[in-house]
């Protein structure tokens, strides 16, 4: 899909109407089917907000529409004062015959409102849970191996290792996964070595030479080298005119700058290029606990030096683990950014909003289908939690107000309700409002 990236509107536009689409289709499909489940009716299913772009009316009487502005969606269920459901229009419940009264969303028994608000954020979680899992099972996954599950016809030829080793000991150091070897194989990269290895026929100390070149495998959407335009299969042969031998040195380059602007040199096929970015800051977890900040520009050399770990498909059940642990990940991931940038330990800079999300779709687009599915689920795992946030408007904001309900026996005053609302609604539009800001300085 490269060529996307010569149609800049087409580039941005249509990848995010797909990801932005597919989410809040879940989200909204969730509400309205779990409502339609639980007896509630509803009158408008809405994928965007504004003048209607086309529609059309099922049997059931309710109303689908694709709206003029594609940021959200809603389903307006019977008896809703407006499409947030943040109130029951009293009128038009006053007209419902009996029959109608029994769908009516804010006549229900509080159990059935919370389950139909709850199930959107539920719909989006198993979204990315799906995702995650289709991916492993097509893709395969990678096990965590200490064996050499390929090695790359580009590899050094002196590298020393085959096929099937079982990587033992690098250096004296033994090592027990695929991610230890690849620690102890970056200690001495370039620099000729031994390693125990087993290859079937026992033990035997062979002599290596890993070698990392910075070559670029994978380029990371919204990062500094897809803003700077890095593609992969990119090497990166120096940085403000200090060579770079291998990945790891580059690694080095890039955090001794400190977010300073870079010069890199890069060999581009036939082709030498000199391309200017500026390193995002990114909190990290530390070796000792905690976190630390590192300059980071974006890019992933997953060659790891010409071997590749051994890679298996997924069946079914270890696939929806897998996705499981993606999108538990990050809800972690997410819950203890936004708690560092509470407590001013975070760069609330990174915040994006529609226009970052939109650029980000178009590079996840330009890597295939694969990059864009995932991309579609880390969205929807994104959207599934600020939607639990315990803020009014939002469907969390709504379940305090319904656990209150069930607590005191009767729901909030009207009065006290719309006040939580429209400072929910206040809240949202500042923090759209500062996301945006965001975006337009980057």
């Amino acid at each position: 899909m490269s060529y996307i990236a010569e149609l800049p509107y087409v580039g941005w536009v249509l990848p995010f109407l797909i990801v932005l689409g597919v989410v809040v289709f879940v989200h909204e499909y969730g509400h309205y089917i779990v409502g339609r489940w639980v007896g509630i009716r509803a009158e408008v299913f809405s994928i965007g907000f504004g003048p209607e772009l086309f529609a059309w009316t099922d049997k059931r009487g309710m109303r689908w529409r694709v709206g003029a502005l594609p940021l959200g969606g809603y389903v307006k269920f019977a008896g809703d004062m407006n499409a947030a459901s943040a109130g029951m229009d009293r009128a038009a419940i006053a007209r419902m015959s009996a029959e109608e009264r029994a769908g009516a969303f804010h006549l229900a028994p509080v159990w059935r409102r919370a389950v139909t608000v709850l199930a959107g954020p539920v719909a989006n979680f198993l979204l990315s849970i799906l995702v995650f899992a289709a991916v492993a099972m097509v893709a395969g996954r990678e096990l965590n191996e200490p064996v050499v599950g390929s090695v790359r016809a580009d590899a050094n030829a002196d590298l020393g290792l085959r096929a099937g080793d079982r990587v033992i000991a690098v250096e004296g150091v033994h090592v027990e996964t695929f991610s230890e070897l690849l620690e102890e194989l970056a200690k001495v990269d370039g620099v000729p070595a031994r390693a125990l290895v087993n290859r079937g026929a026992g033990e035997e100390m062979v002599d290596i030479l890993y070698l990392r070149p910075a070559r670029v495998d994978e380029v990371i959407p919204g990062g500094a080298a897809a803003e700077a335009g890095l593609k992969s299969g990119d090497v990166i042969e120096a940085v403000d005119g200090a060579p770079t031998p291998n990945f790891e040195a580059l690694r080095a380059q890039v955090e001794a700058s400190g977010g300073a602007s870079l010069t890199l040199d890069v060999t581009r096929g036939e082709e030498r290029l000199a391309l200017t970015l500026t390193p995002q800051m990114v909190d990290m977890a530390a070796p000792g606990g905690g976190t630390e900040r590192r300059a980071m520009i974006g890019v992933r050399n997953a060659s790891f030096g010409g071997i590749e770990p051994v890679t298996e498909a997924a069946n079914p059940v270890d696939a929806l683990l897998h996705g499981v642990s993606r999108t538990w990940a990050i809800i972690t991931g997410t819950l203890s950014y936004l708690r560092d940038m509470i407590v001013g330990e975070a760069d609330s800079s990174q915040l994006g909003g529609p226009i970052q999300i939109a650029k980000v779709s178009g590079q996840a687009a330009e890597q295939g289908i694969g990059t864009l599915a995932l991309m579609i689920a880390l969205i929807s795992t994104s959207i599934g939690l600020i939607n639990l946030f315990p803020i009014p408007v939002l469907d969390g904001g709504h379940l305090v107000f319904y656990a209150l309900e069930a607590l005191r026996g009767k729901p909030l005053r009207a009065r006290w309700q719309e006040i939580g609302n429209g400072v929910g609604f206040a809240a949202i539009m500042l923090l759209m409002v500062f996301a945006t800001y965001n975006d337009l300085l980057r």
